[in-house]
């Protein structure tokens, strides 16, 4: 049995806990023991524990990467559990416990921001590749936008492990449920929803969607738009949709059970320009059979195949998402079509099975010649 000790410093449920706890309820029990260390009082802790799995709640480390007083309490639980392999997720304090230790230590890079000053620099890449072959035996990367930063950041790519996300199937809505649910949003049945979940950061592309949509409007259509997640670009986006007519845009702010967002709508939106790897949204999307129009950033066309389960637009181009909604409103059948592909593409690519043996493999890999 391979014991594996997972830290992560969130203390809410974003991208990187989302991850853990997809693997978590698909990774394979018979060859695996696994364990969390998170910080008290984290959203995760209940999550983790429904699905069989012994939490250690650590005083220190909330939402913060690298904690000096995070560092004893994690080598002790180190100790007293004899990991053969630590995984951390935003945890560097968790790679120096690890290394302190004498364990083999790995990490998953779930976000794709470009470096920038001293990091950017020859020097400070030569600097970083150095420290990071101290502190881990290797890195997951989230997609090859996050190879790329990683790189960039002067990791080299031999110690590079790239996957994609994949997340359990959401449960298909039955024509009632899927009523209810543009019903409980304030839609009506001739409106062709339109929606985004994720976080409302400047860099998600809210506001081109905003314009998007005020060009479609503009033609005459039905567009409505569901706006689900929170975040501190929330106020120019609130005001961006005062300037719409009233009901056009719904602000539904955290969304906890998504399924009831995504089935209140005909295409998700993507529209991130920075930062976009392998988005768990879009992956629940494609479950259900949702085609969405993604912006051509990070890993967004490596999920969205244009043309097959949904279409891909430049970046921050607002004529051109709205071109691209209006091809999906005029032509029924195609959209009925990128339905159905974008199930199968699920079922072939994403699905928590598949992720769980991806990164389970990398663990075997990196603990060739261990103990």
């Amino acid at each position: 049995m391979i014991r594996v000790l997972q830290i992560i410093s969130d203390t809410n449920i974003g991208g990187g806990g989302r991850s853990l706890l997809s693997y978590l309820q698909y990774y394979d029990r018979s060859r695996f023991h696994m364990e969390v260390a998170l910080p008290r009082g984290s959203a995760l802790t209940d999550r983790v524990r429904a699905l069989d799995v012994p939490t250690h709640e650590i005083d220190a480390m909330a939402d913060r990467s690298l904690d000096r007083a995070a560092l004893a309490p994690l080598r002790r639980l180190i100790r007293q559990l004899d990991p053969d392999l630590i995984h951390t997720h935003g945890a560097l304090t968790g790679r120096i416990a690890g290394r302190l230790e004498g364990r083999k230590v790995v990490y998953t890079k779930h976000c794709a921001f470009p470096p920038s000053g001293l990091l950017a620099s020859p020097p400070g890449r030569l600097a970083n590749g150095l420290l990071d072959g101290l502190l881990a035996d290797g890195v997951v990367a989230i997609g090859p936008s996050a190879r790329e930063i990683l790189r960039a950041s002067g990791i080299p790519d031999r110690r590079i492990h790239v996957l994609f996300n994949g997340v359990p199937p959401l449960p298909e809505p039955t024509p009632e449920q899927r009523e209810a649910s543009r019903a409980r949003y304030g839609f009506s049945p001739g409106d062709f929803v339109l929606g985004i979940l994720a976080r409302v950061e400047e860099y998600k592309g809210h506001g081109t969607i905003l314009e998007a949509v005020r060009q479609l409007v503009d033609q005459g259509r039905p567009v409505r738009l569901l706006v689900a997640g929170e975040g501190s670009y929330l106020g120019q986006i609130r005001q961006q949709a005062g300037t719409l007519p009233p009901g056009t845009v719904v602000l539904a702010g955290f969304v906890r059970e998504v399924e009831q967002a995504l089935w209140a709508m005909d295409v998700q939106i993507n529209a991130s320009y920075e930062s976009e790897t392998s988005s768990l949204s879009l992956l629940e999307g494609m479950s259900i059979g949702l085609p969405a129009v993604v912006s051509n950033c990070g890993g967004n066309p490596l999920l969205i195949h244009d043309g097959e389960n949904g279409l891909v637009f430049p970046a921050r181009d607002s004529g051109a998402l709205a071109g691209r909604v209006a091809r999906l409103m005029d032509r029924p059948e195609e959209l009925a079509q990128m339905r159905r592909r974008a199930r199968e593409i699920f079922a072939a690519q994403f699905t928590g099975e598949i992720f769980a043996k991806n990164v389970e493999q990398i663990y075997l890999d990196i603990l060739k010649g261990a103990k």
